[in-house]
């Protein structure tokens, strides 16, 4: 009998039964019965390219389909201070988390010491952000000679540049920038659509106040000045207001003047005219005075809730790291139980404990208590989403495939039921961890989003699906389950 071929994995399962009393009374795969009810569909040998064409194929099934990206709209919901306080409390929490099950996170708590005073600041402060050759610099000149001490700018490394050291210079401007109360986004022209992209996410993704300013506006004849305006201000509806989109010249280019005497001589000579940004100096004199406390609120949020998600990064990696592990044993009882019990028929109450438990330990990683029901539904639900997206048919024939290619193991009586049981325990243990890492610090179990939860199996699985991975995974869960049981030693004589 298989209990008799695989005497240690019987005394694996009854050990584990002894320390988890949910698998108590219906030890078994959870995801078995998928797997024997998919098993009468033939296997087709497709080597190591019909693997991903199978799980292609397969996939497009519950692919979303792409969509032309929308526009953004912009939230024109209120900041107020309560929205402010409620974002820092949250970082609050999160650091916290973070202190009891890592180390004292002393960088994020001073951090968040510093986003109390923000109440208090009046300075507003204002990045210049844009490509190459737009004239960023000549307009802070220019402004600070007229603002002064008011107002504080910032100018930010150069945007849409093609090489890997000036991406990295992008990506600190961006962030930069959404440390700022406003942003001067400055083009000397029509948008491109990356500068368009960019301008998006600024408005509607970071709620960053935003003006659009084009700049250079005397390198362009008088008609071509208003048709660029204009285009400018149809462009970024709705997420500007006209008045928010104004031209300049910030460095005007300099000018030939002829000076005609009496005696009839002329005289020539150039001149550099006066910066011509009084559209711009008046827009901010509006919103510095109407709009202060408001910017002020929403970069301390927005700050906080960076701060946030900083800490929550941070506990994640923690916690993973614990959950890893768990997976990885749950993984291969789930195997064992399915290799050394290849029946037919299953209790279905029975093959949701070792799920059932995973469940719960992962739960208990995340600080979200679930009781044995709760624990059962979430398997259930987990199951029936596997079911639906067709993850279940397709994780078993391509199991199955990479072990027609060894004959020697395959013809082992339930290699297949096993190792499709570990690679299905591992991908309903990881996907609760990534859903888990997408929620809150602490969640509602009552409360699934079966939409994301399954969004995130999706994800998982289109991780877990190249080739080599699988041809890993199935070789370690081979050899696990066909390991010879060690030997007793004799006692010496």
């Amino acid at each position: 009998m298989l209990e008799e071929k695989h005497p240690s994995y019987s005394h694996l399962i009854m050990a584990v039964q002894l320390r988890r009393p949910i698998l108590v009374g219906g030890v078994g795969l959870s995801f078995c019965l998928w797997i024997l009810q998919s098993w009468h569909h033939s296997i087709v040998q497709l080597g190591e390219y019909g693997i991903l064409g199978a799980l292609t194929v397969g996939g497009t099934l519950w692919l979303f389909q792409q969509k032309t990206p929308k526009r953004q709209m912009v939230d024109n919901s209120p900041v107020t201070r309560e929205t402010v306080e409620k974002a820092i409390a949250q970082a609050a929490s999160a650091i916290e988390c973070l202190a009891v099950e890592a180390e004292e996170p002393a960088q994020l708590r001073q951090q968040l010491i510093q986003l109390n005073k923000e109440f208090e600041r009046q300075e507003l402060r204002v990045a210049v952000i844009g490509s190459k050759a737009v004239g960023k610099t000549k307009i802070i000149q220019a402004l600070q000679r007229s603002f002064g001490q008011q107002l504080t700018f910032q100018e930010t490394p150069a945007l849409f540049t093609s090489t890997d050291h000036d991406h990295q210079a992008e990506t600190t401007a961006l962030a930069q920038a959404n440390a700022t109360d406003l942003v001067l986004f400055v083009t000397n022209g029509d948008l491109t659509e990356t500068e368009f992209q960019a301008l998006q996410q600024l408005i509607a993704g970071n709620r960053q106040r935003t003006l659009l300013v084009f700049n250079k506006q005397d390198q362009h004849i008088a008609e071509e000045r208003a048709v660029v305006l204009h285009a400018l201000q149809q462009r970024m509806q709705p997420l500007l207001k006209p008045e928010d989109t104004v031209a300049i010249a910030a460095s005007p280019s300099e000018i030939k003047v002829r000076q005609h005497a009496a005696d009839g001589t002329i005289q020539e000579w150039r001149e550099q005219p006066a910066p011509a940004i009084e559209q711009l100096s008046d827009r901010l004199a509006t919103i510095a005075t109407q709009e202060r406390q408001q910017l002020i609120w929403a970069t301390t949020q927005r700050q906080a809730l960076a701060l946030k998600a900083e800490a929550k990064t941070l506990l994640n990696r923690v916690r993973r790291d614990r959950a890893i592990p768990i997976i990885e044993q749950y993984q291969w009882i789930a195997a064992a139980a399915a290799f050394a019990n290849p029946v037919p028929a299953l209790d279905l109450l029975a093959t949701a404990a070792i799920n059932a438990q995973l469940v719960t330990e992962l739960g208990a990683i995340y600080q979200q208590k679930f009781s044995l029901q709760q624990a059962q539904t979430v398997a259930g639900t987990m199951g029936s989403l596997m079911v639906k997206l067709g993850l279940v048919e397709l994780s078993t024939k391509a199991v199955s495939t990479v072990l027609k290619s060894n004959a020697v193991t395959f013809v082992a009586g339930g290699a297949v039921q096993g190792v499709s049981a570990a690679y299905l325990t591992r991908l309903a243990g990881l996907s609760l961890v990534e859903y888990f890492q997408s929620q809150e610090v602490t969640i509602d179990s009552e409360k699934l989003n079966l939409d994301k939860l399954s969004q995130t199996l999706q994800k998982v699985f289109q991780q877990n699906q190249q080739v080599t991975f699988l041809q890993n995974f199935v070789k370690q869960g081979v050899e696990r389950l066909l390991q010879k049981p060690p030997q007793p030693q004799l006692a010496e004589s």
